[in-house]
């Protein structure tokens, strides 16, 4: 098979285009043959700083493909099914960007008749906005239709994957969702996600604007860039409401506001979807797929999420895209044919 491996830590040139046996799944594994893969900024952060346990790794957390074979204990029937794969590089070597990965068969999940460029696109993004909505001390643990129905959230950043992705599955939830943007041309993405409000930071005040929405303040907040918002944040949120930081843009470091966040009892919840709580875990997969079967998860620039598709051998420029932080959502497709 053709895969992409790196045997060394380093810019994208270290990703190699290479030839490599089809693995064979291991007890509790299925084998996926990978239509698309899906890249995240862990994927370049990971190839940046390693480590490299084994000595070489094939990138790529998320994929979608077809199940080819299953390992011992694995029920036959999944052999054909289409799946979505989530943390598939996560302290193991076998990544989305190849032709084939084996993943333990909890990590592939029915995709149903929705595009395998939708599944590359879940994983990662999905499962973190999904926690960041079910952290707080009032938010419910699951998600569904009406599940915060009488909540308002807001989301910093509306334009990103998770951004787009928390908008996505709060809507869906039947929330009132404010979106933060930086640019007219991100405020038309995240008003495609769904967003009800929409406010551009580099020309409107956000507390100004969210209080005009929302005087009692917001239940969540979903914060990429915590050292820059905290301020802000800390006046937005309502009694008891969370601050949920999935990403830090804009600084490695936090002020946090003591006696703002102290006097609504707010709660700075940190979020790193690998090392969530297992639990979390399976019931952001649950709910994620319901997502998708009843369609309330899209992908493409009609629902914010711009798609920039690369081939195999463009693996090292689809990193640098992401790198570069280009809006939207990077895509490898596996087959070079």
């Amino acid at each position: 098979m053709k895969a992409i491996v790196y045997e060394r830590t380093g810019d994208p040139s270290v990703l190699q285009l290479v030839d490599r046996p089809v693995p064979e799944p291991g007890p509790g594994e299925v084998l996926v043959r990978v239509a698309v893969s899906g890249v995240n900024p862990t994927d370049w952060k990971a190839r940046r700083h390693g480590p490299i346990p084994g000595g070489w790794q094939i990138p790529g957390q998320d994929g979608a493909g077809v199940v080819e074979a299953v390992g011992e204990g694995v029920d036959q029937q999944l052999i054909g099914e289409r799946v979505w794969i989530w943390e598939a590089a996560w302290q193991r070597p076998w990544g989305t960007a190849a032709e084939y990965t084996v993943v333990p068969v909890r990590q592939s999940v029915s995709l149903g008749s929705a595009s395998f460029d939708l599944g590359a696109s879940l994983g990662i993004p999905f499962l973190t906005a999904h926690r960041c909505l079910t952290v707080g001390e009032y938010m419910p643990q699951k998600l569904h239709a009406g599940a915060l129905s009488d909540h308002t959230v807001l989301v910093q950043g509306g334009a990103g994957a998770v951004g787009n992705a928390a908008i996505q599955l709060a809507r869906w939830a039947d929330a009132c969702v404010i979106a933060t943007v930086s640019s007219a041309e991100k405020a038309q993405l995240a008003a495609a996600a769904g967003a009800s409000h929409v406010i551009n930071y580099r020309e409107q005040d956000v507390v100004e604007e969210v209080r005009k929405i929302v005087p009692d303040g917001v239940h969540t907040i979903v914060e990429v860039a915590p050292a820059v918002n905290a301020a802000t944040d800390a006046q937005v949120l309502r009694n008891g409401g969370a601050i949920c930081v999935y990403a830090n843009e804009g600084g490695d470091e936090v002020t946090v506001p003591i006696r703002p966040s102290m006097m609504p009892n707010a709660r700075w919840q940190f979020v790193l979807v690998y090392t969530e709580p297992q639990v979390a875990k399976a019931h952001a997969v649950r709910d994620v797929c319901a997502a998708v079967v009843q369609g309330a998860i899209r992908v493409g620039p009609e629902a914010g999420l711009p798609l920039h598709h690369h081939s195999l051998s463009a693996a090292a420029a689809a990193h640098q895209a992401v790198e570069n932080s280009v809006v939207g959502k990077v895509l490898i497709s596996t087959s070079e044919q």
